[in-house]
């Protein structure tokens, strides 16, 4: 049977067709029989064999929890027939025939209404993703998901449950270290989250919603993202929602990067922004967690800021990198080696602080006890100290300093009104007695103390007063204030 193009679909054709012919000729020669360029294409990765030589290693966790309940003594059976009508209706309810309530019991006594007995009952908490790190049955996850449980049950992608028992958790990284009892278990090899890079395909799998074994799929979008909390992340576009958690960060070689912690939304579900733990800060903290069930770090006893790019510049660095002390703790490690406010932390134990926050992690991951090499930026001169690490805890101390009084004079170049600090202090440096104009802009408030402008240690207002009258007016100034035992660099330009 033969198909035909209605009448005004042919003539479109050959109208079509004619005005092919007419560019053709209007085309220079050789231009007609050009072919367009193809697009260059890249085949998608193929994600089964990857997935068939993990997924057996990925786990389902479930939690349950222990609720208060409060248990009525109006229990039915306990031989009075009213009972059963006021346990479902009320204690207030009277059967229909029963008359009015008798507050005598079945032999005449008086009776004793019990008062309500607390109690306790297991209801599910909630559900995450774990992986096996050892064939004798070591699980890694995450803290948030076991923490507060009564119960951890594992379940395998062949269906068998088993019960598992808490090694040790460290919620600072939000890893928990669990275990189960079995043998000949296949573990996942665990890959180096340092050779990561942007646009790298990755998987994860898990159990969002309680849908166990679910593999989705993505690229590394950003390495070392830095939220503010103790770890730098992997994050990455791979869907990951709540159940999730715990679960590994793959590459395409089969090895475990990193574990799906957290996801950044607005709405509570994925919006495209997954957070993953770098594996290899996980096998440090595992490694601790096996060995003792918790995590000890190490400290120096100090305060940080951010190095802005134009205090670097002031202080002579090439670049905004670095940990700027604002305080340090008083006999604690960091000033028994010699670190003072204001200095610029480069490096420590011999690896760069690019970042604020790679400080707290190095010095974090050091043993208690180690002798560590400091390496500071103070006055144009870089120096290296020895400091003895000191363990973490969470007790800390903090002294208030009072304000001096008022009472002003002219200000300077910078906006200020200085004055000498109370001889009974024992500190160098003048106190602010008025701010007003730059200083003022700036920040800067009567009780705060200069310490220090550029490279020059101020000791006096009257060495204060040169140091600011010699300033170059093309330059902004870097003054080093401290405030409440705070110090903070802060710009002024001279008028």
């Amino acid at each position: 049977m033969a198909f035909h193009l209605p009448y005004s679909a042919v003539a479109r054709a050959a109208a079509g067709a004619a005005l092919s012919l007419a560019l053709a000729a209007a085309l220079p020669i050789g231009a007609a029989q050009a072919q367009p360029v193809a697009a260059p294409s890249a085949a998608l990765p193929d994600f089964t064999q990857v997935v068939e030589a993990t997924e057996a290693s990925v786990v389902n966790i479930r939690t349950t929890e222990a609720v208060p309940v409060r248990r009525s003594p109006m229990m039915p059976g306990d031989g009075d027939p009213s009972e059963l009508f006021r346990w479902f209706f009320g204690p207030d309810f009277m059967p229909p025939g029963f008359g009015q309530p008798n507050p005598q019991g079945p032999r005449g006594r008086q009776r004793q209404q019990p008062a309500p007995s607390e109690g306790e009952r297991t209801v599910p908490r909630g559900i995450g993703s774990g992986f096996v790190i050892s064939a004798d049955g070591y699980i890694l996850t995450n803290n948030h998901v076991v923490d507060n449980s009564n119960g951890i049950f594992v379940t395998m992608t062949d269906g068998k449950e088993y019960k598992a028992k808490v090694i040790g958790t460290d919620a600072r990284t939000d890893i928990a270290l669990i275990k189960i009892e079995a043998s000949g278990l296949k573990p996942l090899p665990i890959g180096d989250s340092d050779k990561l890079r942007k646009g790298q395909w990755v998987l994860a799998i898990g159990s969002p919603f309680g849908l166990d074994s679910t593999v989705t799929a993505g690229i590394v979008s950003a390495i070392n993202r830095d939220t503010g909390d103790y770890l730098p992340f992997i994050q990455t576009d791979v869907a990951v929602n709540p159940g999730n958690s715990g679960g590994p960060l793959i590459n395409l070689q089969g090895q475990v990067v990193g574990i799906n912690s957290q996801i950044v939304s607005r709405s509570g579900g994925f919006m495209g922004i997954s957070l993953a733990i770098p594996i290899d800060e996980v096998m440090r903290v595992v490694e601790q967690l096996k060995a003792h069930g918790k995590v000890t770090r190490g400290r120096i006893g100090v305060q940080i800021t951010e190095v802005q790019d134009e205090v670097a510049k002031a202080l002579g660095l090439d670049k905004g990198q670095g940990a700027l002390v604002s305080s340090v703790e008083a006999g604690g490690p960091a000033a028994k080696a010699g670190v003072h406010p204001g200095d610029v932390i480069t490096a420590f134990n011999g690896q760069a602080i690019k970042h604020m926050t790679d400080l707290p992690r190095l010095v974090g991951a050091t043993r208690p006890g180690t002798t560590a090499t400091v390496q500071v930026w103070r006055k144009g001169k870089s120096l290296e100290l020895k400091a003895t690490v000191a363990e973490l805890d969470d007790k800390t101390a903090a002294a208030q300093n009072g304000e001096a009084p008022s009472s002003g004079t002219g200000a300077d170049r910078l906006g200020l009104t200085v004055k000498a600090l109370p001889p009974d202090t024992g500190e160098q440096g003048v106190v602010v007695d008025q701010a007003e104009g730059a200083a003022a802009e700036a920040g800067i408030e009567p009780g705060d103390v200069i310490l220090r402008i550029n490279d020059a240690d101020i000791t006096s207002p009257k060495q204060y007063a040169q140091i600011v009258k010699d300033l170059d007016k093309s330059r902004p100034a870097v003054l080093l204030v401290s405030r409440d035992q705070q110090s903070q660099w802060v710009i002024i330009k001279p008028q």
